[in-house]
């Protein structure tokens, strides 16, 4: 009775430890998936910061011009473009 008992206890105390084991090999995944998950979110803070200064940048009509001015080749009417090759 005693053996029988004490047989129960162990396979009670095995199935504990092993949800134990589990539960701790979870919680260290789901650790390191919220420290990428973090670092991922503070890249896209940075991206979006920079995008928001560019943003306020090209607000303003002079910037704007003077980035199509460079880029594409723009010219107001009436103006005539020049194009110096090294």
């Amino acid at each position: 009775m005693r053996k029988a008992i004490i047989s129960i206890l162990m396979v009670l105390l095995l199935a504990l430890l092993t949800q134990i084991y589990f539960t701790f090999k979870e919680r260290n995944q789901l650790k390191s998936k919220l420290q990428t998950l973090t670092a991922e979110a503070q890249i896209l803070n940075k991206e979006n910061s920079e995008i928001e200064s560019e943003i306020e940048y090209f607000k303003q009509p002079e910037n704007f011009e003077k980035e199509l001015r460079s880029k594409l080749n723009y010219k107001k009417p009436g103006e005539k473009m020049i194009i110096i090759t090294p």
